[in-house]
């Protein structure tokens, strides 16, 4: 029989929840694997050719050797479609899985020591998945890839003092230059390095720490991570199989002087396009100096505030909670080791309705990136509704500030109401479902002691 110290550095699948950083992992080596496939095929030139390809609508078009080499890998390599599809479906599926996998850790309190560190890992791992996917999109040099990398000159020209000089290195001496795709694809390359470096910390800080748990959890099965990784792979295969993505044969190649019509970045980048539709025009002169907030503010200052708040938060929420338990109900000081007998017990998790406060701050925070990711489709808003582009533009721009606070207080209620709840179960006890007959003549309920409740829940689980 395993040892309590092998069962808790293993990896276990007891609850539901934990299946998120299993995809994101199982994403990332299928990521690779595609992408060292394709790294055979593709070649990162802006050189001009002439596409002689199998494709008869651009026969005959200057299209750069990048867009050449997507499309012969696309259409005249056998497989090569279903792995560049798995590839980008893959990228969306990693990004998906570390968003829940932070939810996760943030509504249960999963981020407290001494798993801080795992928690850095997973906002780290958001952000380059981001960089990683911008730079891969951008690759092919496809009309759809054009219009992002006219995007990103406007966000590094808002950079106050760099913002030229980096836009040299990117570009070189004009838009869109020579140097843009060998750039991209060389931090293409390294950003997987990084990453796949943290997942490793991240695996080493797990055997180390051990897992989490709910105080009430199904039993462990230990062959949860093969079947974790045949049904992500197995979903990546069906979905690169079965649904399209980015056709770059039917967007074409590049060009400066176009853009496709109604397209859209991928739905992580989602909340930046739709920041920048509702931003006011709003400029900053200071000097000889102009800043263009209107660029600066949502595609800078709003992610960078947003990545700065993840990571700072455990710190910010021990240093809060150390000040506030350094003193006892009749307010005299605490010693050192009185807090440290007092803390919980850091394997087990919360449940969301025991921290409003926390839960209600996420809560406002999806609340407010889903605002302004439907703000990204105002247009079509208009459109469908039979609005001007104008009035629903107008619409998210206070519906952001006032709806993520709407979110937060009705959170926080349900939180409470909660928690009322089960002070009512522990006091009267937990329905049976079973009704008997009194003595008198009358009916009621059986009720259980809410104590015995955990013990006959193990006992179905088969414990």
């Amino acid at each position: 029989m395993r040892s309590l110290t092998a069962n808790r550095r293993s990896f276990q699948f007891s609850h539901w929840s934990f299946m998120f950083a299993e995809f994101a992992v199982w994403s990332f080596v299928v990521l690779a694997v595609t992408g060292a496939v394709l790294m055979v095929f593709y070649e990162p030139s802006m050189s001009q050719v002439t596409y002689d390809g199998s494709y008869g609508p651009l026969r005959g078009l200057f299209v750069s050797k990048a867009f050449d080499s997507t499309m012969h890998l696309s259409l005249e390599v056998r497989g090569g479609l279903l792995i560049r599809q798995v590839h980008h479906w893959a990228a969306l599926v990693f990004v998906a899985a570390v968003v829940l996998q932070l939810l996760r850790m943030f509504l249960t309190g999963a981020f407290r020591r001494p798993r801080t560190g795992q928690w850095l890992i997973w906002v780290t791992l958001l952000a380059l998945g981001m960089a990683a996917g911008e730079t891969g999109n951008a690759l092919p040099d496809d009309m759809l890839s054009g219009g992002s990398l006219w995007l990103i000159v406007s966000v590094v020209q808002s950079i106050p003092v760099v913002g030229s000089w980096a836009l040299s290195l990117l570009f070189g001496s004009g838009f869109p230059g020579d140097r843009v795709i060998p750039v991209m694809y060389g931090g293409h390359l390294l950003i997987p390095v990084v990453m796949a470096a943290l997942l490793i910390a991240r695996e080493v800080l797990t055997r180390r720490h051990g897992h989490s748990r709910f105080v009430a959890s199904m039993p462990t099965r230990r062959s949860a991570r093969p079947m974790m990784a045949l049904a992500t792979v197995g979903m990546l295969i069906i979905l690169g199989f079965g649904f399209q993505i980015a056709p770059i044969w039917l967007y074409g190649p590049a060009s400066p002087t176009q853009i496709s019509a109604g397209s859209v970045p991928d739905w992580y980048m989602g909340f930046l396009d739709g920041a920048l539709r509702i931003m006011p025009p709003w400029e900053l002169t200071l000097g000889d100096y102009t800043l263009s907030l209107a660029v600066l503010v949502p595609t800078l200052v709003v992610p960078g505030a947003f990545f700065t708040a993840l990571a700072a938060y455990p710190t910010a929420e021990r240093l809060l909670l150390a000040r506030r338990g350094r003193r006892d109900a009749l307010g005299r000081p605490k010693s050192t080791s009185r807090v440290a007998r007092e803390a919980p017990a850091r394997d087990v998790l919360d449940r969301p309705r025991e921290t409003p406060v926390k839960t209600a701050v996420a809560v406002a925070g999806i609340t407010f990136y889903g605002l302004l990711w439907a703000a990204a489709a105002n247009d079509q808003i208009a459109h469908q509704f039979h609005m001007t582009v104008n009035a629903v533009t107008i619409f998210f721009r206070y519906v952001v500030v006032i709806g993520p606070v709407i979110a937060f207080v009705v959170t926080r209620w349900i939180c409470l109401a909660l928690q009322q709840a089960d002070q009512e179960v522990a006091e009267h006890g937990v329905e049976t479902g079973v009704i008997v007959r009194s003595p008198d003549g009358g009916f009621h309920e059986r009720l259980v002691p809410a104590r015995q409740e955990p013990a006959a829940l193990s006992g179905a689980s088969g414990r």
